[in-house]
């Protein structure tokens, strides 16, 4: 099972980690990753795996949202499939 999550938001120090720390204590691995600056806009795409994971997927997603909030970020997580039919022309 794969997810997409997004980072958008104002650039600052430390988005990756705090990003992938979550992903990390959660045991969901990062196979793919985006990042840019825009002037002064940071914005990430990540496709994780999420078959390992040890909790739900609400409960990923409520700590990405909990630590965007914290941070003044916009981060949000869906699943691969979602997301496709979602952006599908």
């Amino acid at each position: 099972m794969k997810g997409v999550i997004t980072v958008i938001g104002k650039d600052k120090v430390g988005i990756i980690y705090n990003v992938t720390k979550i992903l990390s204590e959660k045991k969901v691995n990062v196979e793919d990753i985006s990042q840019t600056v825009m002037q002064n806009y940071f914005t990430m795409m990540m496709m994780v795996n999420l078959s390992n994971m040890d909790c739900d997927f609400k409960e990923l997603k409520d700590s990405l949202e909990a630590l965007g909030e914290e941070i003044g970020l916009s981060i949000k997580v869906q699943l691969e499939d979602l997301f496709k039919s979602m952006h599908n022309i």
